[in-house]
């Protein structure tokens, strides 16, 4: 399984990037995840599904993305914790880089941990955590 999601992330760095270049298919995109998913942050939790909303939601989160600026979005790391013989725990490390106009490019470096579901040979996410994002922006001056 740990190679499987390793290649997911790997997949979804691919697919994160060609988004931000406006080159991206969003059902690649969503195919990423499970039919049902939950997400957490210091936001609350919200409970999703993978239909045309979801597509939607991503390409307006894409194009915000690339409106403030985000040049590129990196995986530095993937770190397994198995739960079962069907579900882990991915903490995965991502470092976004951002065009400052005339000031040089800023990088900054975070983790969102992801719960992904492997039933056959497709691991699927159905959950994230991820930190205050918007409180992480504001501090390096992005928005």
């Amino acid at each position: 399984m740990e190679n499987n999601v390793k290649q997911l992330f790997e997949r979804y760095e691919k697919l994160f990037r060609m988004a931000l270049a406006g080159e991206v298919d969003m059902d690649k995109v969503a195919s990423s995840y499970t039919a049902k998913f939950v997400a957490a942050s210091p936001a609350g939790v919200s409970v999703g599904q993978n239909d045309e909303h979801l597509k939607q939601m991503m390409q307006q989160g894409f194009e915000n993305y690339r409106r403030i600026g985000t040049k590129d979005m990196r995986l530095r790391n993937v770190r397994i914790a198995p739960i079962d013989e069907h579900h882990c725990l991915a903490h995965v490390a991502w470092t976004a880089i951002y065009d400052r106009g005339s000031e040089p490019d800023i990088s900054i470096d975070f983790e969102v941990h992801y719960l992904v579901q492997q039933l056959d040979d497709t691991p699927k996410i159905f959950g994230w955590v991820s930190g205050d994002e918007q409180a992480v922006l504001k501090q390096h001056g992005i928005i």
